[in-house]
């Protein structure tokens, strides 16, 4: 999508579930090549949010398009991109 001028590209991660359930996990998405990667760390949206709305929030890992052409590699006119990415449940406080 365009983010102002420039088209970007975004990842990220929606939970089988409501934001109650959602906000028990916590996520991470890392893209990269050539020495250097992109990180985002986050809170999953539930799947009932639309993924209009979460890209409208801006929340996930957003990636230029040349930078993502720059970890494509080779003659940067082809987009190959490596997503990784791992979830977790935040540990409950047993103070609380």
């Amino acid at each position: 999508f365009q983010l102002g001028m420039a088209p970007v590209y975004m990842a990220f991660l929606r939970f089988m579930g409501d934001d109650n359930e959602a906000r028990n996990f916590s996520y991470s998405l890392e893209v990269g090549a050539n020495g250097r990667k992109l990180t985002w760390e986050g809170i999953p949206r539930s799947i009932r949010d639309s993924h209009r709305k979460v890209r409208d929030s801006h929340d996930g890992l957003i990636i230029q398009r040349n930078m993502a052409l720059f970890f494509s590699g080779g003659d940067r006119k082809e987009l190959k991109l490596r997503v990784t990415g791992r979830i977790w449940k935040e540990q409950q406080n047993q103070d609380a």
